[in-house]
C-alpha cells in the first residue's frame, strides 16, 4: 500500500521558516519524480517545486528564492525547506509522487497545514 504521510506544518509568523516532510512507503522512493503542491481556502491546487529522481528541480515563482526542496532516497523522504514566510503561504501543503517509468502514476500525500499569521 502506497503512502505519502506529510508533517512539519504549523502556525508561523510572517517572515519565519517551517520544514515539511513526505514520508513515503510502498513505492519505489528512487523511481519516483516528488513534489509539493499547495491549496489555499477557496482556491485550486497548485504547484510549489518537484525534485526529481536525479535531483533536477524546478519551482513555482513564488517560491523561487524562498523555499528549497531536498530528498533522502536512503529516508524515503522529501523535505521543503520554507523560509520568509508570508501570508499568502498559508495553505495544506500536500506532497506528490510521480513514477518515472508510468508518467500518469500518481500518488499524494493527504496534506499538512501551514498557517502564516501574526
Amino acid at each position: 500500500q502506497v503512502q505519502l504521510v506529510e508533517s512539519g506544518g504549523g502556525l508561523v509568523q510572517p517572515g519565519g521558516s517551517l520544514r515539511l516532510s513526505c514520508a513515503a512507503s510502498g513505492i519505489s522512493f528512487r523511481l519516483h519524480a516528488m513534489g509539493w503542491y499547495r491549496q489555499a481556502p477557496g482556491k485550486q491546487r497548485e504547484f510549489v517545486v518537484s525534485i526529481t529522481s536525479g535531483h533536477s528541480i524546478n519551482y513555482a515563482d513564488s517560491a523561487k528564492g524562498r523555499f528549497q526542496i531536498s530528498r533522502d532516497n536512503d529516508k524515503n523522504t522529501v523535505y521543503l525547506q520554507m523560509s520568509s514566510l508570508k501570508p499568502g503561504d498559508t495553505a495544506v501543503y500536500y506532497c506528490k509522487a510521480r513514477s518515472v517509468l508510468v508518467d500518469t502514476l500518481l500518488y499524494w500525500g493527504r496534506g499538512t497545514q501551514v498557517a502564516v499569521s501574526s
